[in-house]
């Protein structure tokens, strides 16, 4: 069973940091590409950042230069840094890795960001 756990929401002021993990098994983590989507109630999933087996990543342009997507492959984890945080970053986040033909999506984590 693929499991993807997040952890580290919550709330935050404008300005403010948060830092996001998602764990997996090393056999989901290993050799694929790790994404972070966000959600706001109503609205389709937006993809936030993503990072390869190789290190190299890709950001939405409304988070570029302020989110840090990483990963740590000893601990089959995925982490997003989120700085200068603003009230629009208010969403639910979830992880996400794609198995050939099957998604899979962590629980969501909620980030609320006072202004």
């Amino acid at each position: 069973q693929v499991q993807l756990v997040e952890s580290g929401g919550g709330l935050a002021q404008a300005g403010g940091s948060l830092r996001l993990s998602c764990a997996t098994s090393g056999s989901i983590f290993s050799g694929n590409a790790m994404c972070w989507f966000r959600q706001t109630l109503g609205k389709q999933r937006e993809l936030v950042a993503t990072v390869r087996s190789d290190g190299s990543t890709n950001y939405a342009d409304s988070v570029k230069d302020r989110f840090t997507i990483s990963r740590d492959n000893a601990k089959n984890t995925v982490y997003l840094q989120m700085n200068s945080l603003k009230p629009e970053d208010t969403r639910v986040y979830y992880c996400y890795v794609n198995l050939g033909p099957f998604n899979y999506w962590g629980q969501g984590t909620q980030v609320t960001v006072s202004s």
